[in-house]
């Protein structure tokens, strides 16, 4: 009960926070914006590029490979990027004193900490899931092509996508004490991890010796599932149009629906295994410094 009421708190403080609420909530939609406005038609000339010649496919299917393709970017980032505005609940409470008084309460700091990742994990999840309704209404406007199978696996991919941002951004914020220091930190997140993770620019356009050295980093075989779940369908249509397997492995490959390690195909299942492992690690390590820094401040607490 203690948990739950916690959970309840948290949660509460920051749908009531207008200023962390609307922006985080925004910072997706703005996004997709500005990816239909500026980045669609590059996308579209980019797959036209790398069809054969005489090629004629229908704006309906051009739309929607584009339109799916920037929507996985976009929850690619979001997922992450969102987790850390929604643990500025964690941070203001430390800076209101607020953390303090919670703390002086008989309850213990493990539940305390659990309250803050969960209910972060609820907000992102709510946020994140709203922007993909959002992006599957724009896609049957343009071009929709998505099952419901792979509608499914997407909104999978994304509640782990969620876990891992907000495990990642839990334990970040845990050394945090100034809401400048969270805003700085979400700023940094959100220009770098894009970039990072292959969400920006596909995978194939960096150079080999840096396509390798992305592909050790977890948020990669993120964005790799929801690529290749959001891009299935219109890949499965463009087959029945007639093009040639080579021409829909080279657009797979260029587009990061499918990735390789080495020169080795890497299967949905080890992308799941990964992302579900540094989830597991990343949970692990927020738990091992809560209980760290909490024999710190019992010790000093002796000493005294």
């Amino acid at each position: 009960m203690t948990l739950w009421a916690l959970i309840k708190r948290h949660t509460k403080v920051y749908f009531k926070d207008k200023g962390v609420f609307f922006p985080s909530l925004i910072t997706p939609l703005i996004l997709l914006f500005l990816f239909v406005t500026f980045l669609k038609d590059v996308y579209i000339n980019s797959i036209k590029m790398q069809l054969p010649q005489d090629t004629e496919l229908t704006s309906s299917l051009l739309n929607g490979f584009a339109g799916s393709w920037l929507i996985s970017s976009l929850f690619a980032t979001s997922c992450i990027t969102i987790a850390f505005c929604a643990n500025m609940i964690m941070v203001q409470d430390k800076v209101t004193g607020s953390y303090k008084d919670l703390t002086i309460a008989p309850i213990k700091k493990s539940t305390l900490n659990l309250s803050y990742y969960l209910s972060t994990a609820f907000v992102t999840a709510i946020v994140c899931y709203v922007a993909f309704g959002i992006g599957l209404i724009y896609l049957s406007f343009v071009g929709f092509y998505i099952s419901f199978t792979d509608i499914m696996l997407t909104v999978l991919d994304i509640a782990l996508l969620v876990l891992f941002g907000t495990a990642l951004s839990s334990i970040v914020c845990m050394f945090l004490k100034s809401q400048g220091a969270i805003s700085a930190v979400a700023t940094l997140v959100s220009s770098a991890y894009g970039f990072i993770c292959g969400a920006y620019m596909p995978l194939s356009q960096f150079s080999e010796g840096l396509r390798n050295v992305l592909m050790f980093f977890p948020g990669t075989y993120g964005t790799g599932l929801i690529r290749s779940h959001m891009m299935s369908g219109v890949l499965k249509e463009l087959q029945s149009q007639g093009l040639a397997q080579s021409v829909i492995d080279n657009l797979s490959k260029s587009f990061d629906a499918s990735l390789s390690f080495f020169g080795q195909n890497v299967s949905t299942l080890a992308m799941y295994l990964v992302v579900s492992l540094t989830i597991g690690v990343l949970i692990l390590l927020f738990i091992l410094l809560g209980y760290l820094k909490n024999k710190k401040k019992i010790k000093r607490k002796k000493q005294n």
